[in-house]
């Protein structure tokens, strides 16, 4: 018997280990076991309170990293992930209907740190965030009316000087 076999479990489903899904998803067990606090994946155990993973957890796992690569939020990633069956890989049309869903707030994202990197040229290029020529100075808090942080960064909302 091949050492990756998965083992059959009570109802004879085959099941994989721990150790191998850690290995073929590319996790730690603390990220599985972080997964599956959250509810983004689940387990059964063996008499022996082993954990047993479904073979679809593979493709879950690997949704949560893209997912997470991408900036999603764990409770965006656990609503998506409630949207698919427990037992069963996500298929391309899942992830297309997902994607497009996260598709406005990544575009936004995406904006919003473009603005950054180019608002930060000259004072990433200058090393001494010279006051005559920084973007991002807001003498005697002339923004504070405007709300909170970074007023000048934020794509789509509007500074005064």
């Amino acid at each position: 018997m091949c050492a990756e076999a998965p083992a059959p479990t009570e109802n004879g489903s085959s099941a994989l280990r721990r150790a191998i899904v850690r290995r073929r998803a590319g996790v730690s067990v603390s990220a599985l076991h972080f997964y599956e606090a959250r509810g983004l994946i689940s387990s059964d155990r063996t008499q022996g309170n082993q954990r047993r993973y479904a073979r679809a957890v593979l493709r879950h796992v690997a949704f949560i990293r893209v997912a997470q690569r991408v900036g999603i939020a764990s409770t965006d990633i656990a609503a998506a992930l409630a949207t698919l069956p427990a037992t069963a890989a996500p298929t391309r049309a899942d992830w297309a209907r997902l994607s497009a869903a996260w598709r406005a707030d990544l575009d936004e994202r995406m904006a919003q740190l473009k603005k950054l990197r180019d608002t930060l040229d000259d004072c990433i290029g200058c090393g001494c965030l010279s006051v005559d020529r920084c973007r991002l100075r807001n003498p005697c808090d002339k923004l504070a009316g405007h709300g909170a942080g970074a007023q000048r960064l934020w794509v789509g909302r509007r500074s005064a000087e």
